[in-house]
């Protein structure tokens, strides 16, 4: 028969503070001002919700609510379509030194 391990005594889980994986979500932010609906004409608010290379930020990431975020995502492509915001990063190229899967030889070397 196997030995059990703290026979008799019960013990508690250490509760997480912070850190990965706390459980804790945040709060999403048209909920908290009562915004009802997203407008795809607020650059500034749209901007908080698209990373750096242009890609739109997961609900994990920005604390929106399923609603808000759908509400962000349709937004966000309607502000691209209208040129708003740009599709990607200013730079237009990969910020990566390879480059991207075997595009770095010149046509010359085929």
């Amino acid at each position: 028969m196997a030995k059990q391990r703290n026979s008799g005594k019960t013990t508690r889980r250490r509760d997480k503070k912070g850190g990965m994986g706390s459980g804790r979500r945040k709060p999403c932010l048209f909920c908290k001002d009562k915004i009802e609906q997203v407008d795809y004409k607020d650059i500034e608010t749209l901007g908080k919700y698209v990373s750096e290379r242009g890609k739109i930020r997961s609900r994990r990431i920005t604390g929106a609510c399923r609603r808000h975020q759908n509400q962000v995502a349709t937004a966000v492509k309607r502000a691209r379509e209208l040129a708003l915001l740009p599709y990607v990063n200013d730079s237009g190229r990969d910020d990566r030194e390879g480059g991207s899967r075997g595009r770095g030889r010149d046509r010359e070397d085929r």
